[in-house]
C-alpha cells in the first residue's frame, strides 16, 4: 500500500521509511534523499521553538514536582517535631502511615495517565495538585492514628498522577537526544525539594506551639496552604500536547509532530487505547525490565528521603541541626545529576551513567552498613547515596520513556514503569525500623540488595536493546516500506543505549 492510499474505511494509511543512518522511522515524510524539516518548514527556527517550550514547560512543570515531592515527603521532616508523641504512635505505626500511601499510588498510576490524555494535562494535573493540596493541609490537623492513614491513602490517590504524568507531556515535546537533562531538571524536582524540605522545616520548626499548635502540625498546614494557592497557577499555566496549543501557530505544532515522526516513529494523540493493546505493552520483556529497574531504585530513594533526617538525628545533633544537615546531600545530588544528564545527551548515551550512578549509591550504602563509629564519614556517605540515587532514577525514566514508540504505547508504559516502581516505596517504609537504631543494618542492607537489582536489569536492558538494534540493522533495507499495521514487527527506529 503505498503513501496516502486508503484503506477499506476510507482512512489514509501511512507508511514508514526506515532510515538506516540513523535508524529513526519517517512517517509522512519525505525519505532521506527528500526535503529535510528545515526546508519542509523554512519559517521554524528549531532552537528558537525549542527554548519556549523550555520556557512554557520546564519552569511550571519543575515547581509542579518540587511541591508534590515535598508534600509527599515531608513526614519525614514532621516526625523530627514530635508528630509520633503526639499521635501516639508506637511500634511499627509510623511505617505504616508511610507504607498506606504507596498502595493507591501504585494503583492509579496507569489509569491517571489515560485521564491526563482525555482530559488535557492543565485540568488534570492542576485538579490532581489542588487535591493532595488539601490534604496535606488536613494531616496538620489530624487527631490519631487512624486520620493520619486516611490522610495519607488519599495523598497516594492524587500525588500518583503527577510524575509520570509530567514524564509523559515532556515526550510529547522533545526528541530523544533533547530529552535527558530536561527530564533530569525536572527529576531533580525532588532533589530540590530535599533540600528546601529540610530548610523550610527547620524554620517551621520554630512556630512550635504557636497559636497552640505543635511544629509538625505547622509542617502540613503551610506546606499544604502553599500548595493549594500554586494550583490557580498551575492550571492556567500547564501546557498541553503540541497540538492543542494555543501559542504554537499550526506550522509549528506541524513542525513538532513532523520532528518526532522522524525521530521515534508517529506519535497520533486520537489513538484508541484497547486491552488487547494494553496487555501487549506491559508484557513487552522491555517494559518489564523498565519497571524492574526503577523499583530497585526507589526502595533506596525513599528510604532517604523518609528516614535521613532519622539518621542524622542519631548522629547526636538537636532537632533543627538535624534538619539543616539534611540540605547539603541533595544540593550536591542536584550537581551531579544535571552534570551527568548533560554529558549523557551531548554522548547520547545511557547505560553507563545509570550504571555507574548505581554503583555510587551502592558504595555510600557499604560504607553505613559497616561504618558506625565515624559519624563524619557516615555523613560523607550520605553525600554518595543521594548523589548515587538521584542521578541514575531521571536518566532511567529518561532512557526507557524515549525509547518506546507511539502516544498510547509511552502513556501506558510510563505509567507502568513509575507504578511499578512505586512498590518499592512500600519496602522502603519498613526498611528502617525504630527497634534497628541507631545503626539500621538491614535498612542498608535492604538497600545495598534492590540496587543490585537495578544493576543487573540496566546490564540486561542494554544488551536487550542492542540486539534490537543490531536486528534492525540488519533486516530491512534503506528505503523499504514497512506498512502501518505491520509496524510493531520491526523495530521501527534506532533505541538509545
Amino acid at each position: 500500500m503505498s503513501n496516502g492510499e486508503e484503506n477499506l474505511n476510507g482512512r489514509k494509511e501511512e507508511s514508514y521509511v526506515i532510515d538506516e543512518k540513523n535508524g529513526s522511522s519517517i512517517s509522512g515524510i519525505e525519505a532521506p534523499g527528500g526535503n529535510d524539516l528545515a526546508q519542509q518548514f523554512p519559517t521554524v527556527n528549531d532552537k528558537q521553538l525549542v527554548r519556549r517550550i523550555d520556557l512554557r514547560l520546564l519552569p511550571v512543570l519543575s515547581l509542579l514536582y518540587v511541591l508534590s515531592f515535598l508534600d509527599r515527603v515531608n513526614i519525614g521532616n514532621a516526625a523530627i517535631f514530635g508528630l509520633k508523641a503526639d499521635l501516639r504512635l508506637t511500634g511499627d505505626q509510623f511505617n505504616t502511615a508511610l507504607l498506606i500511601f504507596f498502595i493507591p499510588f501504585v494503583v492509579f498510576e496507569v489509569p491517571s495517565n489515560v485521564f491526563l490524555k482525555r482530559l488535557q494535562p492543565h485540568v488534570w494535573l492542576g485538579g490532581c495538585i489542588l487535591a493532595f493540596g488539601l490534604i496535606t493541609l488536613f494531616q496538620g490537623f489530624t487527631k490519631n492514628y487512624g486520620g493520619m492513614l486516611a490522610c495519607r491513602f488519599f495523598l497516594g490517590i492524587f500525588e500518583a498522577g503527577v510524575l509520570p504524568g509530567c514524564f509523559y507531556l515532556m515526550s510529547m515535546w522533545y526528541k530523544r537526544d533533547e530529552a535527558q537533562k530536561r527530564y533530569t531538571l525536572l527529576f531533580s524536582g525532588c532533589t530540590f525539594a530535599g533540600a528546601f524540605g529540610g530548610l523550610l522545616a527547620s524554620a517551621i520548626g520554630k512556630m512550635h506551639h504557636m497559636r497552640g499548635l505543635l511544629g509538625w502540625r505547622w509542617v502540613f498546614i503551610l506546606e499544604g496552604c502553599l500548595t493549594c494557592v500554586a494550583s490557580v497557577f498551575f492550571y492556567l499555566c500547564i501546557p498541553n500536547f503540541p497540538n492543542a496549543s494555543k501559542w504554537l501557530s499550526q506550522e509549528e505544532k506541524d513542525y513538532i509532530h513532523a520532528k518526532l515522526q522522524a525521530d521515534v516513529g508517529a506519535v497520533d494523540p486520537h489513538e484508541s487505547l484497547t486491552f488487547k493493546r494494553a496487555l501487549r505493552i506491559i508484557t513487552d520483556y522491555k517494559v518489564i525490565l523498565g519497571g524492574l529497574q526503577y523499583f530497585g531504585l526507589v526502595v533506596t530513594a525513599y528510604s532517604f528521603v523518609y528516614f535521613t533526617p532519622t539518621i542524622i538525628l542519631t548522629y547526636g545533633h538537636d532537632a533543627i541541626t538535624t534538619q539543616l544537615l539534611s540540605v547539603p546531600p541533595y544540593a550536591c545530588a542536584l550537581l551531579v545529576a544535571m552534570a551527568a544528564a548533560y554529558i549523557s545527551d551531548r554522548l547520547a548515551h545511557r547505560f553507563l551513567f545509570a550504571l555507574g550512578s548505581v554503583l555510587l549509591a551502592i558504595s555510600g550504602l557499604v560504607i553505613l552498613a559497616i561504618v558506625h563509629d565515624n559519624t563524619n564519614l557516615q555523613y560523607a556517605a550520605l553525600f554518595m547515596v543521594a548523589s548515587g540515587s538521584f542521578t541514575a532514577q531521571p536518566i532511567v525514566l529518561c532512557w526507557f520513556s524515549m525509547n518506546v514508540r507511539g502516544h498510547i504505547e509511552r502513556g501506558i508504559a510510563i505509567g507502568w514503569q513509575i507504578g511499578f516502581g512505586g512498590i518499592g516505596g512500600i519496602i522502603a517504609s519498613f526498611s528502617f525500623l525504630a527497634k534497628d537504631a541507631p545503626q539500621y543494618r538491614a535498612g542498608y542492607r535492604i538497600c545495598i540488595g534492590f540496587q543490585c537489582l537495578t544493576a543487573l536489569t540496566l546490564t540486561l536492558y542494554y544488551v536487550g536493546v542492542s540486539i534490537e538494534n543490531r536486528r534492525l540493522r540488519n533486516r530491512p533495507s534503506e528505503g523499504e516500506q514497512v506498512e502501518a499495521e505491520d509496524i510493531d514487527s520491526v523495530t521501527p527506529f534506532k533505541y538509545y543505549t
